[in-house]
């Protein structure tokens, strides 16, 4: 998938636990988990506004698109 989910980045620069961030934000731990590991198809905007509250950061410092050759 060309969209790279960079949540455990931002994650150890704000030495933010996962436990914490889904708490406060009110999703489950395991939702989370597979955010961060860009098992999801989709985010709902409301989450994704919930965590850049949390952390203090812009929807571009979570999600990147990595372009992907031909074939791939």
């Amino acid at each position: 998938m060309p969209i790279k989910v960079n949540l455990a980045v931002v994650l150890a620069q704000r030495g933010v636990k996962s436990k914490d961030l889904a708490h406060s934000i009110g999703i489950t731990e395991a939702n989370l988990s597979l955010l961060k590991q860009g098992k999801v198809k989709g985010i709902r905007f409301e989450t994704l506004e919930a965590i850049c509250r949390y952390l203090d950061c812009q929807p571009g410092d979570l999600l990147a698109f990595e372009r992907q050759e031909a074939g791939d």
